[in-house]
């Protein structure tokens, strides 16, 4: 397994250093410069001295210097925020978003697997036609409509929880309810389907057979085989998680990552935006690798050469 996972870190060094190179054209590509959007609208020799300062009239040269420093972990000045650096903004944003996906994700699992275990177990009862129904609305309706939807209904008129911000526990319930939706009716949709096909395996009517228990024949032999899917899921899903999510961030007014990289693609901030999405490509590379040990343990067939 040890070889397989140092295949999986170096692909993901190559994974992240093309998405690095692929955001770095999309950004040069893009007309405009930091030094001349909205109120900066600064004469056109003091903007062409500032990007000549920090490389931006050479783009190769840049590319190397933000390379350089992202080695490092020094991503170098943010134009977006005065006397800010791109280190600072991630520093103060990054925890926001990480403890706000991180309870998203806790709530999705301890939420989305039992109910979709149940759904399968109580196939076509009553239980599992709500199941479909929650899973259907959880994955189409957005963000903005269930945020907002709680938002009015348990702040504004039950007075349950805080309007917005950021700070206590009291503000934590509503964002990470709100963004854990999608990924609870994902997860239970995926424990559904698996179960229904490990239920009608072989060697659970085996365990059957020899006197377990129903209890023993769900959770110990069919649950184990269904979570792989699931498992393979809650790698991306974490790691989106918890890098934010403009939207709810938005609603909620939580200072996360994801609004920063917003303002930093509406005023064309190149190192704001490269190292915010260096942060989440280094995230989800970690956490796809951390999910392959997981997986290889769970499922001894899993070999070298997988």
């Amino acid at each position: 397994m040890s070889k397989r996972v140092l295949r999986r870190i170096i692909l993901g060094v190559l994974t992240v250093f093309g998405v690095y190179a692929l955001t770095f054209l999309l950004v040069v590509s893009v007309p405009g410069n930091p030094f001349q959007q909205g109120e900066r609208n600064m004469p056109r020799e003091a903007a062409e001295a500032l990007r000549a300062r920090y490389n931006m009239d050479n783009n190769w040269a840049y590319f190397g210097q933000f390379l350089r420093g992202a080695l490092r972990w020094d991503f170098g000045p943010t134009f977006t925020y005065a006397d800010w650096t791109c280190n600072q903004i991630i520093a103060e944003s990054l925890p926001v978003s990480m403890i706000l996906g991180f309870l998203a994700m806790v709530l999705a699992v301890m939420i989305g697997i039992p109910v979709g275990v149940g759904s399968a177990v109580r196939r076509d009862g009553w239980f599992d036609v709500g199941t479909l129904g929650f899973v259907l609305l959880g994955i189409s309706l957005p963000t903005f409509v269930t945020g907002s939807a709680l938002l009015t209904l348990l702040s504004v008129t039950w007075k349950l929880a805080p309007v917005g911000g950021w700070g206590t526990l009291a503000h934590l319930p509503l964002p990470a309810l709100t963004l854990s939706l999608p990924f609870m009716a994902t997860i239970a949709r995926l424990t559904r389907v698996a179960m229904l096909d490990a239920l009608s395996s072989d060697f659970l009517r085996t365990a059957t057979a020899k006197g377990a228990s129903p209890r023993v024949v769900i959770w110990r032999h069919a649950f184990r085989v269904a979570f792989l899917p699931v498992l393979s899921y809650l790698g991306p899903a974490t790691a989106q998680a918890m890098t934010g999510s403009f939207v709810v961030e938005k609603v909620f007014g939580v200072p996360g990552m994801g609004q920063h990289f917003v303002n930093a693609a509406l005023n064309r901030d190149a190192g704001l935006i490269l190292s915010t999405v260096l942060v989440f490509s280094t995230l989800l590379v970690a956490f796809n690798v951390l999910i392959d040990v997981l997986y290889a343990w769970l499922d001894p067939r899993i070999t070298e050469a997988v």
